[in-house]
């Protein structure tokens, strides 16, 4: 189930860990008894639905130890949280739904300390470097790199913050005042924030772990349509990590500018829909919302099979493995109410969801390969 040189379509389930609440405990002990069982049982679950491996915010001790005793693994796709670890570390982020919060929505890259930062944490990652079971590695999930970074920083309250220097800086060169900004000036500043970013944490993952691939920072909402940002992205990264949410459909004209500009394939790291069937609110996270299971399995044929069309995509992270529990604490608070999962609280599979998705997933390449050949037969 891993690469070992061989073509791959990573199908990946995010989030594979234990649930955190007394309801989601309860029901663990009573279905599994120990973690040790369920890691079993969930591979085993996962593997029968032609999914691959587990992805970002995934239980990696257990499933490390999983792996070094059986033969059929779980893939895995390792988060390092690199900018948002050195945020917490420096002060000044925040909880926003989904993400961390910036002042100014501005990350700290241009923190000589911020260099730093990276090569000590990612110094840990030696350990991983013969682990063959491992697919890469995202730096961190869905930096607002964006439009509205060159006047972020120029409005930072510190004078002397690094980045509100750098953004004056910047501005000398290109020879214009804060009256004469363009929305070209917005884009390519944003395309320096992120070419800044990206060669950092790239060089510090790879000082220590050469032998896997850097998936790069999840982009999210603008960022991803931003052509500087996409480009700086595929300077650094193997592959192209886009969090795409918004659309029923993949856009064939966004996946093209993605290899346009990228010059790298893409791998889509969370997208989902969430069913009224399943008894939750569904008030929050990104993904929409549709009437029964049937339709939550329906929607992810669609998806992927679009995907699959675009010939530049190497696979697909669905979002995530548990339903939101509304009596967990402590939690994001894009993750409160909503039925994201393959299983629900109790950890019971949606069968009619899970069906749709092993019926797509076990075609997968042949599905790949027909489109391939239709591409070409219609050059």
């Amino acid at each position: 189930m891993i690469p070992m040189g061989y073509r791959h379509l990573q199908k990946v389930v995010v989030g594979v860990r234990l649930g955190t609440s007394e309801r989601n405990k309860q029901a663990m002990l009573d279905k599994f008894g120990t973690e040790e069982k369920w890691i079993e049982g969930t591979a085993r679950m996962i593997h029968s639905l032609g999914f691959s491996g587990a992805g970002s915010w995934s239980n990696e001790e257990a499933i490390a130890s999983y792996n070094a005793s059986h033969k059929e693994v779980l893939t895995r796709s390792i988060i390092l949280n690199l900018m948002s670890g050195y945020g917490k570390k420096r002060g000044g982020t925040y909880q926003l739904p989904g993400n961390t919060g910036y002042p100014n929505q501005c990350i700290f890259v241009f923190d000589p300390e911020f260099e730093t930062y990276c090569d000590e944490m990612a110094q840990k990652l030696v350990a991983n470097k013969t682990d063959k079971n491992i697919i890469g590695y995202f730096s961190d999930n869905e930096l607002p790199f964006g439009p509205k970074n060159l006047e972020g920083y120029l409005t930072l309250k510190n004078p002397n913050d690094p980045g509100r220097l750098y953004a004056e800086s910047w501005l000398k060169q290109q020879g214009i005042t804060l009256q004469q900004i363009t929305d070209e000036h917005r884009e390519e500043f944003a395309g320096v924030v992120a070419e800044r970013y990206y060669k950092v944490v790239s060089e510090a993952i790879r000082k220590y772990d050469p032998n896997h691939l850097y998936l790069g920072s999840r982009l999210h909402g603008k960022p991803k349509f931003v052509r500087q940002i996409v480009e700086a992205a595929g300077r650094y990264c193997d592959v192209v990590a886009i969090n795409y949410y918004g659309a029923w459909t993949p856009s064939e004209k966004t996946m093209k500018h993605w290899g346009e500009w990228a010059q790298k394939p893409f791998i889509i790291t969370e997208f989902y829909t969430k069913g009224m069937d399943s008894g939750l609110a569904n008030t929050t996270g990104a993904g929409f919302t549709v009437q029964t299971q049937q339709e939550r399995g329906y929607a992810y044929q669609h998806f992927v099979l679009g995907l699959l069309e675009s010939g530049n995509c190497v696979g697909w992270h669905w979002f995530r493995y548990q339903d939101n529990d509304p009596t967990a604490k402590g939690v994001d608070p894009s993750n409160l109410d909503s039925n994201k999962g393959l299983v629900d609280n109790e950890y019971n599979l949606y069968k009619p969801l899970a069906d749709a998705m092993k019926e797509l997933n076990i075609n997968a390449y042949r599905l790949a390969d027909w489109f391939d050949q239709q591409s070409t037969n219609n050059k």
